[in-house]
C-alpha cells in the first residue's frame, strides 16, 4: 500500500512539481495541497485518486515555481508591516533581542503573501493534470514491485505453516498412545476399584475423539491454500487475506489446546510466530 511518485511539468513561465505518497490505511484517506489557481479543479482530482488508488493514507502536493519575473504571488504590504511593529514593540516590552533577519521571520507568518488567482489556460491545466496522473502511475508501479515482493513473502511463510503442520503427524498416534497408556495405568494403581473394562473402553474412545485434530488439520491446510488463490485475485484482497489469516489462527489455537503434547505445542508456537509476521505484512496489501 506504501508508494511514492513525482513529477515535474515545465510551462512557459513556471515549474510544477507534483509529489505523491501512500501510506498504509483501512481506507483512503486523501490530503491534497494545491495552489489556489487549481483550487477549482480539486474535486476532480480527488474524484480521479479515489477510483485509481483504492486505498491508503494518500499525501498529493503541487508546488509552482515561478520562472520568470511574473508571478501571481503578491507580498501583502500593510500585514507585514503589521506584524513588525507588533514583533518590535512585543520584544522592548518582554526585553527579548528582535530578530536578526527580518523578512525571513515576517514573511513565514501568516497572510504575509498572497496568491492571486487568474485563469488557467486548458493548455496549463492539461500539463499539469498529466503530471499528476504520472506520478499517480508511478506510484501504482511502486505499489505494484513491493506487492511481487509480498506475494513472495507471503508464499513462503504460508509454505513455512504447511511445513509445520506435516510434523505434526508423527506425534498425533504418539500422542494418542501415550494418552491410553498413562489411564490405564493409572487405574491399574488403583487396585480396590472394580470397574467395567467395556465402559472403560467407551469413555476412552470418546475422550480420544475429543482430542482428536484432524478435522483441524484440514481445515488449516484449506485455508493455507484459499490464502495461496486469494493471492492471484486482480483486485485489493487486503481485507479478505486478513480475514483467513484469523480463521488460519483459529485452527492452529485449537491445534495447540488439543494437542496435549509438547513437541506439538512447540510446532503450535512455531506456527504463530509465522503467522503474526503474516499479519503484520497484510497491512501493506491493498
Amino acid at each position: 500500500m506504501t508508494g511514492f511518485g513525482k513529477v515535474t511539468a515545465e510551462l512557459p513561465d513556471k515549474k510544477v512539481t507534483v509529489e505523491i505518497k501512500s501510506l498504509n490505511s483501512k481506507q483512503l484517506d486523501l490530503s491534497v495541497r494545491i495552489p489556489a489557481v487549481y483550487r477549482e479543479r480539486e474535486m476532480q482530482l480527488r474524484n480521479e485518486l479515489l477510483q485509481r488508488l483504492e486505498r491508503g493514507k494518500v499525501d498529493l502536493n503541487i508546488n509552482v515555481e515561478y520562472i520568470g519575473r511574473d508571478t501571481s504571488a503578491r507580498i501583502n504590504a500593510a500585514a507585514v508591516a503589521g506584524y513588525y511593529e507588533q514583533i518590535h514593540e512585543l520584544a522592548g516590552r518582554l526585553g527579548v533581542p528582535e530578530p536578526t533577519d527580518w523578512f525571513a521571520t515576517l514573511l513565514r507568518l501568516p497572510e504575509t503573501v498572497r496568491s492571486e488567482a487568474g485563469e488557467v489556460s486548458e493548455a496549463e491545466w492539461q500539463a499539469v493534470h498529466g503530471a499528476v496522473s504520472e506520478a499517480v502511475t508511478r506510484l501504482i508501479d511502486f505499489r505494484t514491485q513491493e506487492g511481487a515482493m509480498l506475494r513472495r513473502v507471503f508464499e513462503q511463510k504460508i509454505g513455512i505453516i504447511g511445513d509445520l503442520l506435516r510434523e505434526v503427524d508423527p506425534y498425533e498416534q504418539e500422542r494418542v498412545e501415550k494418552i491410553r497408556s498413562r489411564l490405564t495405568e493409572n487405574l491399574k494403581k488403583i487396585s480396590e476399584v472394580e470397574y467395567d473394562r467395556n465402559r472403560l473402553e467407551q469413555e476412552l474412545i470418546y475422550y480420544l475423539e475429543k482430542l482428536d485434530i484432524n478435522e483441524e488439520k484440514d481445515r488449516l491446510a484449506n485455508h493455507l491454500n484459499y490464502f495461496l488463490r486469494t493471492l492471484d485475485s486482480e483486485h485489493g484482497q487486503g481485507k479478505k487475506l486478513g480475514f483467513i489469516a484469523q480463521e488460519i489462527g483459529r485452527e492452529i489455537n485449537t491445534l495447540g489446546s488439543k494437542s496435549n503434547h509438547a513437541e506439538m505445542q512447540i510446532i503450535v508456537v512455531r506456527m504463530k510466530d509465522v503467522l503474526e509476521q503474516i499479519k503484520e505484512q497484510i497491512l501493506n496489501v491493498l
